[in-house]
């Protein structure tokens, strides 16, 4: 018998503060976006940084807990799933958006420590509490898409 496997793990950083929302049913549904980066050639002995953006959403006590401890720059360590949504815009065009369905989030510095960071370069040593809860907003049936970061909006 033939095995599949669906499996995602990541490393990064988080683009923005999560979006909250609820289902109609009270189930606490978060997104966010995670940046990976790595160093690749560019030629004649240079490097560069490419950054890689992830769509996160993450569903019930785990997105609580995201929504009460993640912010804008926080290093975190996501596995889930990959999951691709299909729709027809206001245009009838075909569109999809593939997400990762976060089964785990792992907070890995505080909110003090992803802003030293920032600033620094350098990971801090002391770990900390974060920052309390964000908006809630009600969940609408039809996902937005949640907007790339720009250049400036790049947590690192």
């Amino acid at each position: 018998m033939a095995r599949t496997l669906n499996k995602v793990i990541l490393i990064g950083r988080l683009g923005a503060d999560p979006d909250v929302r609820y289902t109609q049913s009270g189930l606490p549904v978060v997104r966010f976006n995670v940046a990976t980066n790595e160093r690749v050639p560019a030629g004649e002995g240079n490097w560069e940084d490419r950054t890689e953006w992830h769509r996160i959403v993450v569903f019930g006590k785990i997105a609580e807990n995201c929504a009460n401890y993640l912010s804008k720059g926080r290093l975190v360590y996501v596995e889930g799933r990959l999951r691709t949504n299909q729709w027809e815009d206001a245009q009838g065009m075909r569109r999809s958006t593939t997400e990762i369905v976060a089964s785990d989030v792992g907070f890995l510095d505080s909110g003090r420590d992803a802003s030293v960071q920032a600033e620094t370069g350098q990971a801090p040593l002391r770990r900390g509490p974060a920052p309390g809860p964000k908006t809630e907003e009600p969940f609408p049936d039809a996902l937005p898409e949640m907007p790339e970061p720009q250049g400036d909006d790049i947590p690192f």
